[in-house]
């Protein structure tokens, strides 16, 4: 299947970024997406008699090869929602719409293989270095077909794009104990996306939680990601200048779900600026105020309600909206030639592999954790002089029936202490490593068994 990024090919994307994998650029389109819960019962016992709960209201819009797109909207606007329907996050709720890759409908599981998704938290296994998470994310992820040598190369490549190279060796850490900084383990999270080699990428609020000095460094990550052609589509909140400037275009969603702006922002936001500024009773922009937040204060709800407009109504009656409309329908058709996405198997690897992959990881999780060895050696050096000391020469004494008893019994009880000892040091582990599951999981690494037996 071929992608249009204007008259740049797939071959000179990768050719001037020097990857040394090649990927297929692919857009998606979406066109009146809906999404529904059902009602809350606190809702209904407010009044409210409807029994679903539309967070997302007809919202239209593509994302295309080499554009870096900005979801935006205030809070509660659905911004999060939309790029989890999108990327197929949703497991629950009602979804209408449609939504196709390249021309050819979603499938959600041969997308999970196309697609990277950057979660606000940053969640990596804090006992592997950096290196470490990156050989991991691309021995499961990237194709059996490719070998050990091409995918170290790869990983090199993306370690420089996201510059992680000073990097290599440091242990990624516990967020706010020790290990890398917010920043670098935004930069982290972006990079064991892309060692999988995806053509679309999600990234929710990347810059959350940073200076401007950090923020701008990931920005730069993010751009550089774009450079190379892949599609990036990112949730921001209350961007600086600069970091707006970043991006090509917007969709701007407003509070109940509903779309009030998609399209290209232009220099120094100048389109959107013309947009809003068309608009009758809308305010100018002062000289040297932020183009972001004086469209989500113009955009308010109570702004609506003191100009007496309806943001949604006006975008669907522009001349925007005719064009956005025109863009999904010609992106909606599939290229002459091409062919719809097919992988013969849900996963990238063999059971096997999978299995040998988690192994790995795990040992060096536990390994590394100097309380955790500690206190297994140290509780099972206390047993064992306990339980010697206290069965002293049990086993010379066989006369009796109590003798064969307190045996049996004091077997019973090292398996015991043992089994508790070993269940209660481990959880502190456990609890770190399940939402590290979590995530994998959801990217399609692996299946839950091989994870199982890791563990082991």
């Amino acid at each position: 299947m071929s992608s249009r990024v204007g008259n740049i090919t797939e071959g000179d994307l990768n050719k001037r970024k020097g990857m040394i994998l090649p990927f297929e650029p692919l857009s998606i389109t979406f066109d009146d997406i809906r999404y529904a819960v059902d009602m809350p019962q606190e809702m209904k016992s407010q009044g409210f008699i409807e029994d679903r709960l539309e967070l997302l209201k007809g919202v239209s819009g593509a994302f295309r090869p080499g554009v870096l797109t900005a979801l935006m909207g205030v809070s509660g606007a659905g911004k999060t929602t939309l790029m989890d329907v999108l990327a197929g996050r949703k497991t629950g709720g009602y979804i209408e719409g449609t939504i196709s890759i390249s021309g050819y409908p979603k499938q959600q599981e041969t997308f999970a293989r196309i697609a990277g998704y950057c979660e606000q938290t940053d969640i990596h296994s804090p006992h592997v270095t950096v290196y470490e998470s990156l050989q991991y994310s691309a021995w499961l992820r990237l194709p059996r077909e490719v070998d050990t040598e091409t995918r170290k190369r790869f990983i090199e490549e993306v370690m420089e794009l996201v510059e992680l190279k000073p990097l290599r060796e440091a242990l990624v850490g516990l967020p706010g104990v020790n290990g890398l900084s917010t920043e670098q383990r935004k930069r982290l999270t972006v990079a064991v996306e892309l060692v999988a080699n995806p053509s679309i990428i999600f990234m929710d609020e990347p810059t959350s939680g940073l200076d401007a000095r950090a923020a701008a460094i990931v920005m730069r990550t993010v751009r550089n990601t774009v450079d190379t052609g892949r599609t990036v589509v990112c949730t921001i909140h209350q961007p600086s200048i600069d970091i707006f400037d970043a991006f090509d275009e917007l969709l701007l969603l407003k509070r109940g779900g509903e779309e009030i702006f998609v399209g290209p922002l232009g220099r120094h936001s100048s389109h959107l600026i013309k947009y809003f500024e068309g608009i009758d009773g809308v305010p100018k922009i002062r000289d040297g105020y932020n183009p972001a937040t004086w469209m989500l204060d113009i955009t308010s709800v109570a702004q609506e309600a003191a100009l007496g407009i309806d943001f949604t109504e006006l975008y669907k009656n522009s001349e925007l909206y005719r064009r956005n409309k025109a863009l999904i329908q010609e992106l909606s058709v599939p290229a002459p030639g091409s062919k719809d996405l097919y992988f013969q198997t849900t996963y990238s690897q063999s059971f096997f592999t999978q299995s040998m992959a988690c192994f790995w990881k795990q040992h060096w999780s536990y390994w590394r954790n100097p309380p955790y060895t500690a206190v297994r050696l140290l509780f099972t050096f206390f047993i064992a002089l306990m339980f010697g000391t206290i069965f002293w020469d049990l086993g010379s004494k066989r006369r009796r029936q109590q003798d064969i008893l307190n045996a049996i019994g004091s077997m019973y009880a090292a398996v015991l202490f043992l089994g508790v000892q070993n269940a209660t040091s481990v959880q502190p582990v456990v609890a770190i490593e399940r939402t590290v599951f979590y995530r994998e999981r959801a990217a399609g690494m692996y299946s839950a068994l091989p994870y199982a037996f890791g563990q082991v």
